[in-house]
């Protein structure tokens, strides 16, 4: 490896972890507290909704990322189960960011 490369990889990897930190400023408490109406429908395993198609993911332990772009995609009306874009346009930017650092450092014992 160059030297040059070793920067640009140095400077990669310090870029990631300054993300990740990022993601730590969501309250957990308060997403545990968002949360616990979902756990109704995302915490039985293979349950499936009024749609039938439609399989009902479990969400905890899901990465943060994706759960932050999927309830805002809920919330903007972007993707199609009208329940869940209720429930994604009831909550506040802050609130998403909340779910979403609940969820991914959630564990199947602590739900």
């Amino acid at each position: 490896m160059t030297f040059l490369a070793g920067v640009r990889y140095l400077g990669l990897a310090a870029l990631i972890m300054g993300a990740s930190n990022l993601r730590a400023e969501g309250d957990v408490n308060k997403g545990r507290e968002l949360t616990y109406t979902c756990s109704g429908c995302h915490g039985i395993a293979n349950y499936k909704n009024a749609y039938p198609q439609y399989h009902v993911p479990k969400i905890v332990g899901q990465n943060y990322d994706y759960l932050v772009a999927a309830l805002q995609a809920y919330k903007k009306s972007e993707r199609a189960h009208p329940t869940k874009r209720a429930q994604a346009k009831s909550f506040s930017d802050a609130e998403i960011i909340d779910i979403a650092t609940y969820l991914s450092t959630a564990s199947e014992q602590a739900k």
